[in-house]
C-alpha cells in the first residue's frame, strides 16, 4: 500500500510539473516574438530618424537698401532626402 502510494504521488508530481513546464515555454514564446517586433520597430525609427537629418547652416551678409546697409543673418537648412532648402531670416541690423 505504501508503494502504491508513493508511486502514485510521484506519478502526480511529474504530471504537475511538466504541465508548468510546457506552459512557461508558451509564454516565453510569445514574449520573444513580441520583443523582436518591438526590436524591428525600434530599428525602424531609428532610421527614419536617420534619413530625416537636415543640416543647418547660419549664414551673413549685408545688404544695402537705399542709403542703410543692413547685416542679414539667415539660417538655412538643406533637406537631403529632396534636395530643397529653407531660408528662414533670423535678425537684420542696421550698420550705418
Amino acid at each position: 500500500m505504501k508503494k502504491f502510494l508513493a508511486l502514485s504521488l510521484f506519478l502526480g508530481s511529474m504530471i504537475f510539473t511538466v504541465s508548468s513546464v510546457e506552459a512557461k515555454t508558451a509564454s516565453e514564446n510569445t514574449n520573444n516574438s513580441i520583443q523582436t517586433s518591438m526590436a524591428q520597430q525600434s530599428r525602424y525609427y531609428q532610421n527614419r530618424r536617420y534619413n530625416n537629418q537636415r543640416s543647418v547652416r547660419i549664414v551673413t551678409r549685408n545688404v544695402r537698401r537705399g542709403r542703410q546697409i543692413y547685416r542679414e543673418t539667415y539660417r538655412v537648412t538643406y533637406n537631403n532626402r529632396n534636395g530643397r532648402t529653407r531660408t528662414q531670416l533670423i535678425s537684420r541690423v542696421r550698420i550705418r
